[in-house]
């Protein structure tokens, strides 16, 4: 089918584009470790990161896809481009002086955002200089995820997943140029970030162009569809949003914690990052766009068929995925990261706590489409305000007995929490119900990733690790991935969970 071939092609771009952030968060950490200037730079980057992800990417696209996709369907192609024009000026305008108005109060919004760094005036002080140099890049990478919102109402995934690569390459290029210039790495980074936005909107300005579809700068203003977009997006922001929100809300409170803290989350959620990006982010944007064309033509069947597809697929891969990070949580940290032993302990935790929710985050991203498809994000940011309050609540229960730890563990919890929610409200408006053949194949596959834990728990060796060269825990890692994978497929094909001539059909459609 055509959303299996859409999420392969979102998915191996995303995986390449990890494999790029593994290496520039392994560069960063041999580099800085965790310290002030990591402490510093995590949350610079992080603040335009969460703009990112909650408008540009999460809230935009929820509001914007389904928004653009039907007026294609309606008013043909020009129409589809006179809408995203308008959108794309006012995007232009509003942002731009939303970027002048951060870089002018940025000491005060630092205070209210990592309050606990005003105990190490120079840890703040860094934290201030990096976000002023950093956050220019919300206006570019906005800009750039509308063109990916185009791209991908048109079915063309590649060049739209493809843009993270660039960044982690520019990143990457400054950790290593940054010796010779006499720019400190943090300096380096956060203009690295800045310029990497820019060449990331003009990749994506190329690839609309080459399929013919130029956007050009209008006269901003605010028409009754915009208005719609407006309206869509603030709720939608929240909705998509809401783990996002949770790691923002960990940050801050991480700040009040023991020095590393904040590096300990930042490392741990990186990786975190990784099943999540590649499986539920691809899932997300392959259906968007196809839900949203089939329910405007009346293809309800069929809209259900794939997105119970999505869910199967969404959990026939993350179950695995987050069963093997948490039990190899300490032999990956330990491996990417080279941090001291009590630091790679710390972070392991705490990827081991996240690992536990990646199902959930996963399958939130395929649910929530189902009420994005049909323009409705008002119920999803219901939901998402209730899990928000559930996860502040739980870090003021958790971290008085385990620290940075539990801050992870209730980001995870609300996560489980916004999955059953979701799925309960649309089951009753009658939008999405998964059958009895789901349930029977879904306790199958679970039963195989704990079969396959338990065997990885078995030969795990993490005092081997601890002092064995990079190349010895290169192999180690990969033979006990390969392991894990192995036993996964073999119980797979057994059980019939996996076949051969269902991956070939999928694949080929």
């Amino acid at each position: 089918m055509r959303i299996i071939r859409n999420i392969v092609t979102i998915s191996g771009f995303t995986f390449i584009s990890r494999i790029f952030g593994l290496i520039r968060e392994s560069m960063i950490s041999h580099l800085l470790g965790a310290s002030i200037v990591t402490d510093a730079f995590f949350v610079a980057f992080k603040f335009p990161n969460f703009f990112r992800r909650i408008f540009a990417e999460g809230a935009f696209n929820a509001a914007f896809v389904p928004l653009f996709s039907r007026k294609l369907v309606s008013d043909g192609r020009e129409g589809a481009k006179e809408l995203a024009e308008q959108i794309f000026s006012v995007m232009m305008v509003f942002l731009t002086i939303f970027v002048a108005l951060v870089v002018i109060f940025t000491p005060s919004i630092i205070h209210i955002l990592a309050p606990g760094f005003a105990t190490t005036p120079e840890r703040m002080e860094l934290a201030i200089t990096f976000t002023r140099i950093t956050f220019p890049y919300i206006l570019f990478i906005s800009l750039a995820a509308h063109l990916s919102g185009v791209l991908n109402s048109f079915d063309r995934f590649a060049a739209a997943a493809g843009i993270p690569i660039l960044l982690n390459i520019v990143m990457i290029s400054a950790l290593l140029i940054c010796p010779y210039t006499g720019i400190t790495f943090g300096e380096g980074l956060s203009i690295a970030v800045a310029l990497a936005g820019i060449i990331q909107l003009s990749w994506l300005y190329v690839a609309c162009w080459r399929m013919d579809f130029r956007i050009r700068f209008r006269r901003p203003r605010i028409t009754p569809e915009v208005k719609e977009l407006l309206r869509l997006m603030l709720p939608g922001a929240i909705g998509a949003g809401v783990m996002n929100i949770n790691i923002f809300i960990d940050t801050i409170i991480a700040s009040y914690l023991p020095e590393k803290s904040v590096s300990y989350i930042f490392y741990a959620d990186r990786l975190n990052q990784l099943p999540l990006s590649i499986l539920g982010i691809a899932i997300g944007t392959a259906l968007l766009p196809m839900l949203s064309r089939q329910l405007k033509s009346g293809e309800h069947e069929k809209a259900l068929k794939n997105k119970r597809l999505a869910t199967e697929v969404a959990l026939q891969l993350t179950l695995p995925s987050a069963v093997g990070l948490a039990i190899l949580s300490y032999p990956i940290i330990h491996l990417i990261y080279g941090l001291s032993e009590t630091d790679t302990q710390a972070t392991a935790m705490a990827l081991a706590a996240f690992a536990l929710g990646i199902p959930a985050y996963v399958l939130n991203k395929v649910l929530i489409t189902g009420f994005f498809a049909r323009q409705d994000t008002k119920t999803p940011v219901k939901i998402a305000v209730s899990c928000i309050i559930l996860n502040l609540a739980l870090n003021l229960i958790f971290i008085e007995h385990f620290a940075h730890v539990g801050l992870a563990l209730s980001t995870s919890l609300s996560a489980w929490a916004n999955t059953v929610i979701l799925y309960i409200v649309l089951k009753k408006r009658n939008w999405f119900s998964l059958d009895a053949s789901f349930y029977k194949n879904i306790s199958v596959i679970s039963l195989i990733a704990v079969v396959m834990g338990l065997a990885l728990r078995a030969i795990d060796s993490n005092f081997v690790i601890a002092n064995a060269s990079f190349l010895q825990q290169l192999v180690y890692v990969i033979a006990q991935v390969l392991c894990g994978a192995s036993i996964y497929f073999i119980l797979g094909l057994v059980t019939h969970q996996i076949s051969f001539n269902r991956l070939r059909s999928l694949l080929a459609k």
